[in-house]
């Protein structure tokens, strides 16, 4: 089963398109709001290969995410710069068959590890970038998402606030997992 998490309305077009055509079971996984817009048409879209959306110069750990709390991730990455703390921000939308590689080479290069998705933690993309860093690379990880509740109805920015996934939970993540470093 594969299963893919577009950020934003560029991305979830590209990738209609790819499931159309891989010729296997696939879940989609949409937002129902209005989302920033965080890939342009040239953005390249392949299953199972992560994107990089943004590097500082000498980043201090990675964020690796899925959807559209990647906007999120985006402003955590600003606002970290202005502390000199660098960032590098992963698109991982491809949830399985999951991207290892950049995975493993962004873990290496930074040696700290932030996931973030709107989904719950257990049994979600932050646990099976765990499970590969635990076999390949271990480092600190921190992980921000729903932590074992149910889901609820309201408008995104409530819930993201509610569940703790805004841009500064992110910033708090990162500040953390580099204390563990």
């Amino acid at each position: 089963m594969v299963v893919i998490q577009p950020a934003d309305f560029n991305e979830a077009k590209k990738a209609v398109f790819a499931v159309a055509g891989n010729g296997k079971p696939t879940y989609l996984r949409l937002e129902r709001a209005e989302t920033p817009e965080i890939n342009n048409e040239d953005s390249v879209f392949e299953i199972g290969k992560a994107n990089i959306l943004f590097e500082s110069k000498s980043p201090k750990a990675v964020i690796i995410g899925c959807g559209s709390i990647l906007n999120e991730a985006l402003v955590a990455a600003k606002e970290l710069s202005k502390s000199k703390i660098g960032v590098t921000v992963i698109n991982n939308h491809t949830i399985k068959p999951i991207d290892e590689e950049t995975i493993i080479v962004a873990a290496k290069k930074t040696g700290a590890v932030v996931t973030i998705e709107e989904h719950q933690i257990a049994g979600g993309m932050g646990s099976a970038v765990s499970e590969i860093l635990s076999r390949n690379y271990p480092c600190p990880i921190e992980m921000v998402g729903v932590n074992d509740s149910f889901g609820e109805s309201g408008k995104p920015e409530e819930l993201r606030r509610k569940f703790g996934l805004t841009a500064s939970n992110i910033e708090e993540a990162v500040k953390k997992v580099l204390a563990r470093k």
